[in-house]
């Protein structure tokens, strides 16, 4: 458990959705036994940016399961942060997983400039993909957080049990706020509702397709 600079709803280099599909089995399916022969579609938010392309590789590169197909959404595919686009997205690409990495991101000097539009973007981004996820009966959500998530004032070394334990640092906690409310409201929809909704706090990350920005980006792409 740790952090990830999640992915912008302005990507880098931002292209239109991209498919992964496999080629459809040669053997017959198992539907005489019952089995279900339903396609899997997984949507991944934020696909153009720097943990979505490196998603995109590895499944290109280890192969998608048969019958399974991958979506990877840019920023021109819709905004997130508008309830109507993004269920324009859910209605055209009709997908049973949802991996979202989508956000408003920034570096240091970013997040203490805007906390507000941190704060409001990544709520409303997150709530309309949380609250779409539920009325489309998506089968698994997963969301990237971050370690800037975690209290300001903590022990090491950390772990999940601890993300509410105390407020973030002040110079990004309107991101992370934001973020930690992820958190609360997987349990939530699956205490309410029974959805499937997890979250992952990967370690901080950097890479191809990151932001090398020095006002936007992180440290290490910013070095």
């Amino acid at each position: 458990i740790a952090s990830t600079n999640d992915i912008t709803i302005g990507c880098n280099t931002p292209k239109r959705s991209e498919y992964i599909k496999t080629p459809k089995p040669s053997k017959m399916t198992d539907t005489q036994n019952g089995s279900s022969n339903e396609k899997d579609v997984v949507m991944v938010t934020g696909g153009s940016g720097l943990v979505g392309q490196a998603i995109k590789t590895y499944v290109e590169e280890s192969g998608a399961k048969d019958n399974e197909e991958w979506v990877f959404l840019s920023s021109k595919d819709g905004d997130l942060r508008d309830r109507k686009a993004t269920e324009a997205i859910f209605d055209k690409y009709k997908p049973t997983h949802v991996i979202h990495l989508a956000a408003k991101v920034g570096g240091l000097f970013a997040n203490m400039a805007q906390k507000v539009e941190f704060f409001r973007e990544n709520i409303l981004i997150n709530d309309n993909i949380m609250e779409c996820c539920r009325i489309y009966n998506i089968k698994k959500l997963v969301s990237f957080l971050s370690t800037c998530i975690f209290p300001d004032k903590t022990s090491y070394p950390i772990d999940e049990t601890m993300l509410h334990d105390g407020p973030p640092h002040p110079s990004n906690e309107g991101y992370a706020y934001a973020k930690r409310l992820i958190d609360t409201l997987n349990r939530a929809y699956a205490e309410e509702y029974n959805c499937n909704f997890t979250s992952i706090i990967p370690t901080n990350i950097y890479g191809p397709h990151d932001n090398f920005s020095i006002q936007n980006g992180h440290v290490i792409p910013g070095l």
